[in-house]
């Protein structure tokens, strides 16, 4: 069995800032009726923290598992609106987003901040899904793998090697998160590649997911590259049937 075929494929839908009861109530419902699961690949959604609780209980029956969008670095104390990792356990979370690059612009999360926030999420129990990526300056300056591998090796430096044999890393390009644009089969392998020669040894049994306007029409591309072995999806997973046909996409 070669490294491909050791690694599972991961579909991820990050909802962000979306939903009310009763459209998540539907998409759920969507979801769980449409996907069955599959001996290789694996599905998870992360709704925001208020309907955690919610997709919980719809997902308790379903493969599909419960992550969480950010969490807080510190195990407890006076954090005014912050999550502590066992509390997204004690939700019944499997996975958490570290990283987000909405995060690392919009809360000003440094890299250091986001390698503690790895630490944290595991500390507790959960599988951080670490997200890196350049902007668009980074990448037409020629600097793009420059930038994922101080993002990388700053958490490494902070947890070791070996804490990535249970942990997920999600190359997401900033300039196409959201923008419609997609790196081109080329780029994105390419960074994959790169990620997986960073993290050394442990590097051929890690899940690396691509995010980056990955849609039903081009995951099977993307999928089929050696390196890929999943997406980290965005407005796609606002739709149930997008959702699982991506999902299907990653069946080999």
């Amino acid at each position: 069995m070669n490294e491909r075929q050791r690694r599972r494929r991961l579909v991820v839908g990050n909802w962000k800032m979306n939903g009310s009861r009763a459209a998540n109530a539907g998409l759920l419902k969507g979801i769980t009726d449409l996907w069955s699961g599959h001996a290789n690949v694996d599905a998870a959604i992360c709704p925001p923290f208020v309907y955690l609780e919610q997709a919980s209980e719809a997902l308790a029956q379903s493969p599909v598992a419960l992550g969480a969008q950010t969490v807080n670095e510190h195990d407890a104390g006076a954090y005014t609106g912050e999550i502590a990792g066992s509390m997204l356990k004690d939700l019944g979370c499997r996975y958490v987003i570290v990283g987000h690059n909405e995060r690392r612009r919009m809360q000003s999360e440094t890299d250091a901040q986001v390698a503690d926030k790895f630490h944290a999420a595991q500390q507790a129990g959960l599988t951080p899904i670490l997200c890196v990526g350049e902007s668009e300056q980074e990448r037409e300056s020629g600097h793009a793998l420059e930038t994922i591998g101080r993002q990388l090796s700053t958490v490494v430096n902070r947890v070791g090697l070996q804490a990535f044999d249970k942990a997920v890393v999600a190359y997401e390009p900033v300039w196409a998160v959201g923008t419609g644009k997609t790196a081109t089969p080329e780029q994105a392998e390419e960074v994959h590649r790169f990620l997986r020669a960073e993290l050394g040894t442990v590097g051929g049994d890690v899940q690396i997911l691509y995010g980056g306007s990955v849609k039903p029409g081009n995951a099977k591309q993307l999928f089929a590259l050696p390196d890929i072995d999943g997406a980290l999806l965005g407005g796609a997973s606002l739709s149930a049937d997008d959702f699982v046909a991506i999902c299907k996409a990653a069946i080999e």
